[in-house]
């Protein structure tokens, strides 16, 4: 590939850099991506600029496969791909074979460069482990809640959500979901319908609030053994003899699925045996990519916002200042 310098958004002591970075090199197990639209994760990144941690920012996009390393199978040049797991708010970033998937030419790049997101919401709905026909409660209805109440639907699994704010209720209905409630009262209620008092199966937790007690509140709609999934940033406190007259569960879901954070998986490219690991990292950033192509998904309701990368400051801005109104917020490269 020629050697040109390219544009990347970074972390640097805690201010948000702009920076020049030499043309990413494949390895055998690699591939080159020209970012289309990069979705940002306002929570993360702002995160890593206050905490002033160096790193590059960005990790979930779609884009066109400009070079593939000898060992990639599944994805080839000229092909467009989505990714998670790579630093993506860049005019072009290296992914590990295991952080991509082939995306059908139907679907919308815009859409799609949500994927990475959905791969964190899908997996926390694996850690539910749920079956066909059972209730699952999405508590918070940001972009991970909005994304896994979706792929909820999707799965035809019965879905409740509730958000106290009435702007992420209404996107969600806008995406065709019917049980979208405003308070925790409601949310009782409709439990109690839809299950003829029995409780839920679930309640995912998507909220990042640390204000209140979610889990005690989500032990109240459960049934008995139910279990509950934490994938925001919560309060983690609970009343032990709530959980203890349910005999409920309390897990979290960690990132995308098995293989993030194992160097073996995300450096070198190895996967996990299939029989084993069903639903890995990639396997899950796939099965999102074929649902959008299913058209059994809607997100457009969803993005809220389009910026240049010069613009990221100001992305970060609108997102701190006005969270009701700000969702899925991406970052456009190239011309269109």
């Amino acid at each position: 590939m020629e050697e040109i310098d390219v544009k990347a958004a970074r972390s640097l002591d805690g201010k948000l850099e702009i920076a020049e970075i030499p043309m990413p090199e494949t390895t055998d197990s690699s591939v080159v991506i020209q970012t289309e639209y990069s979705a940002m994760s306002t929570g993360t990144e702002l995160m890593v600029l206050r905490k002033g941690i160096n790193a590059f920012l960005g990790y979930s996009a779609v884009g066109i496969v400009k070079e593939a390393g000898k060992n990639v199978d599944h994805v080839r040049v000229g092909q467009r791909i989505v990714c998670y797991g790579a630093q993506t708010h860049a005019e072009y970033f290296h992914a590990n074979r295991n952080h991509v998937a082939p995306l059908a030419d139907h679907v919308d790049p815009k859409e799609a460069a949500l994927s990475g997101i959905a791969t964190i919401a899908m997996q926390g709905l694996r850690q539910a482990d749920l079956r066909f026909g059972e209730t699952i409660v999405v508590l918070g209805l940001g972009i991970v809640g909005q994304l896994a109440a979706q792929i909820a639907n999707a799965a035809a699994y019965r879905v409740i959500a509730m958000d106290l704010m009435e702007s992420r209720c209404g996107m969600l209905e806008a995406a065709g979901l019917r049980d979208v409630c405003r308070t925790p009262e409601q949310v009782k209620e409709r439990v109690a319908e839809a299950t003829r008092g029995k409780g839920a199966d679930c309640v995912l937790i998507c909220a990042n609030t640390k204000q209140h007690r979610l889990i005690d509140q989500a032990l109240d709609w459960i049934r008995d053994k139910g279990k509950i999934v934490i994938v925001g940033d919560t309060n983690t406190e609970f009343d032990r003899n709530k959980l203890f007259a349910k005999e409920a569960q309390i897990t979290i879901s960690r990132a995308g699925g098995p293989g993030r954070y194992d160097k073996a998986y995300e450096q070198e490219g190895r996967d996990y045996p299939y029989g084993y690991i069903r639903w890995t990292l990639q396997r899950n950033l796939d099965e999102f990519a074929r649902l959008l192509a299913s058209g059994r998904m809607n997100l457009k309701p969803l993005i809220t916002g389009i910026y240049r990368l010069e613009q990221l400051e100001e992305a970060y801005k609108q997102a701190e200042n006005a969270p009701a109104e700000t969702m899925g917020t991406l970052i456009q490269f190239g011309e269109k």
